[in-house]
């Protein structure tokens, strides 16, 4: 039976003979515990490479014994990274917990790897000013946010027009990593670009509406407790897409917030525009954001809060970038 192409499927540990087919089962109790696209996507993707990987035999055929050979052979062979071994640990315990309700004893027992600690990318000011010399348009108004708000690449993209709140200079993050919300500071010098994104936003929402569509979509279940939301202006993003696309989990037309793929490339090229040597993703212009906040003497606690850690001892990594040297330490040669 082909169980990597979905053809079959079951849970509870047993192969009935009209069971739903495994990938859609999967992707339902996903959706069912409100996991990203990404997520999703990811996890489908580490299933079906585990059973290929195993002849295409059912996972409740499997054991500690294939899950550990797999694993060792994405370290080994395929030479990937830590978080991705463990991203795949994860899709597999997932399929055996959640969806085949198997509670294996030696699923507790398979060891992840360790992530090695690595400081983060942060530009120096300077650096920070040079790239957004070069950019213009959306996408330095994004790299903007990124680098004067903290927030996460996601965060900015699925930015609602509501959710702007011009009277208090603030932005409500909602749905952040954790699925929990944070406030953080909305910079007095993005007020008017922001305000002219928001109602250009509001116009694509007038011609969605007028063509019968205009309709987004919104988190969760709140589309069925609140039908006529998803039409209202203060739900769409606030970085709309130029274009409608068809939603990939119900196949309804809709308008969807820029792909992460077009800061990405322009960050790439104002990069090199600049001539900033070190490498650059939309993240490290949330490193940046913290250490310069720290620099400028701002406490962990109150950077822990914008940034949306759940511990402070994950904000306090920033304290091992600040630009001081060796701790600070002055070198006895100068």
């Amino acid at each position: 039976m082909d169980y990597a192409s979905g053809n079959e499927g079951l849970t509870g540990g047993s192969v009935p003979s009209r069971a739903p087919r495994l990938m859609d089962e999967v992707r339902r109790r996903i959706r069912l515990k409100h996991y990203s696209l990404r997520t999703e996507q990811a996890y489908v993707g580490w299933i079906r490479r585990f059973i290929l990987a195993n002849g295409k035999r059912h996972p409740c055929h499997l054991g500690a014994t294939e899950v550990e050979a797999f694993l060792s052979a994405l370290a080994t062979d395929g030479g990937v990274a830590a978080g991705t071994q463990n991203q795949a640990l994860s899709a597999i315990l997932f399929l055996y917990r959640e969806v085949l309700r198997v509670d294996l004893p030696w699923l507790s027992n398979v060891v992840r790897a360790k992530r090695p600690r690595r400081l983060p990318v942060v530009l120096a000011r300077d650096e920070v000013g040079r790239l957004l010399a070069v950019m213009e348009g959306r996408t330095w108004l994004m790299a903007s946010l990124l680098y004067g708000t903290g927030m996460r690449l996601m965060e900015c993209l699925r930015l609602r027009v509501k959710d702007v709140d011009f009277a208090r200079n603030e932005i409500l993050v909602r749905d952040g990593k954790g699925g929990k919300d944070r406030r953080t500071m909305l910079p007095r010098s993005l007020v008017e670009p922001l305000r002219r994104e928001i109602e250009r936003s509001l116009r694509l929402h007038a011609v969605d509406v007028a063509a019968g569509f205009g309709a987004t979509r919104l988190p969760h279940a709140l589309a069925r407790k609140y039908p006529r939301a998803a039409r209202e202006p203060g739900w769409q993003f606030v970085f709309a897409a130029a274009q409608r696309s068809r939603d990939p989990l119900d196949g309804a037309e809709r308008r969807h917030h820029v792909g992460d793929a077009v800061l990405a490339r322009a960050l790439a090229r104002a990069r090199r525009a600049a001539a900033i040597a070190k490498p650059l993703s939309a993240h490290a212009l949330r490193h940046s954001f913290a250490t310069h906040l720290l620099e400028a003497g701002y406490d962990l606690r109150t950077i822990q809060e914008l940034l949306g850690h759940k511990d402070v001892s994950t904000t306090q990594i920033y304290t091992h970038v600040l630009n001081r040297g060796g701790r600070g330490v002055v070198s006895p040669l100068d």
